[in-house]
């Protein structure tokens, strides 16, 4: 079971290594040979050797899974690819920066007094490009100390899974904070690490989320201030004015939407984010 929860969640990494570093093209496999050769069809060539590497590791951590080298039944790959399915939203969730980027995201949008706007489905859609970009060169490191080799055979899977459960373990070590550490080290009475190399994924991981909430939140709290401001002036002039029964959000909301416009909200926003991730 051990074995297979490995190879499963390698074949996870080598799905999002591959899709990172080709694109769509490796969703193409390579046709049999037959007995007479026939031309390509135009406009088309050779695929790309990048393509054939992903075929052959997707298609060789699939034989792995089963443990005598034969291929999968149509059945196992479908319980496989269920399985996959299943582990790929607890993984993008708690192992990227996933988490601290959708918390900021929704919490800009509360500062802003909208309710649905942007839609929940526009949040979650750039929280995820934006978390591939941050973690790109993670995903870089990956495909190449992992998913190539393995790819072409060099390296077994075991090792493959070490490697890049390394690039993640050290990008979560540098988003987390000593205290978190320190705070799961003492619930797990644990002894005192000599490197962050030396911390188990069973601390690291709860460490690794509550530092990502705590930084979310205040990155949140800093956002919320000049929006806070806006609502004070106007609740206080509509005060002044007797004008009690009007909503002092309805009033303070074109002016938080042009004050955001203004500052070039978005992309303070974005950037800011992406560079809050420890290098």
């Amino acid at each position: 079971m051990a074995d297979l929860l490995r190879a499963l969640w390698f074949a996870l990494l080598l799905g999002l290594a591959g899709l990172t570093a080709a694109g769509p093209a490796q969703a193409q496999t390579v046709p049999a040979p037959v007995a007479q050769a026939t031309p390509p069809a135009p406009g088309t060539g050779p695929v790309a050797p990048a393509a054939a590497d992903a075929s052959g590791a997707l298609t060789k951590a699939l034989d792995d899974v089963s443990g005598v080298g034969r291929p999968l039944s149509l059945s196992l790959q479908i319980l496989v690819l269920m399985s996959l399915l299943t582990v790929l939203p607890s993984l993008v969730l708690m192992m990227t920066s996933f988490t601290r980027i959708i918390i900021v995201l929704s919490l800009l949008r509360q500062a802003l007094g909208l309710a649905q706007t942007p839609p929940n489905q526009v949040l979650v859609g750039l929280a995820l490009f934006l978390s591939m970009f941050v973690m790109r060169p993670a995903i870089d490191q990956i495909t190449a100390t992992a998913y190539t080799p393995y790819g072409q055979g060099q390296i077994s899977i075991e090792e493959a899974v070490g490697r890049s459960a390394k690039v993640l373990h050290g990008f979560m070590a540098k988003q987390t904070r000593q205290n978190d550490l320190a705070l799961f080290q003492g619930l797990a009475k644990a002894p005192a690490f000599r490197s962050t190399d030396d911390i188990p994924f069973s601390i690291l991981l709860p460490a690794f989320v509550t530092s990502e909430l705590k930084t979310a939140f205040q990155i949140g709290f800093m956002i919320f201030l000049p929006f806070l401001i806006i609502d004070l002036v106007v609740a206080s002039t509509l005060m002044a004015l007797g004008m009690m029964m009007l909503s002092p959000t309805i009033v303070s909301m074109p002016f938080k939407l042009l004050l955001f416009v203004l500052v070039d909200g978005w992309a303070l926003t974005m950037g800011s984010l992406a560079g809050s991730f420890a290098t």
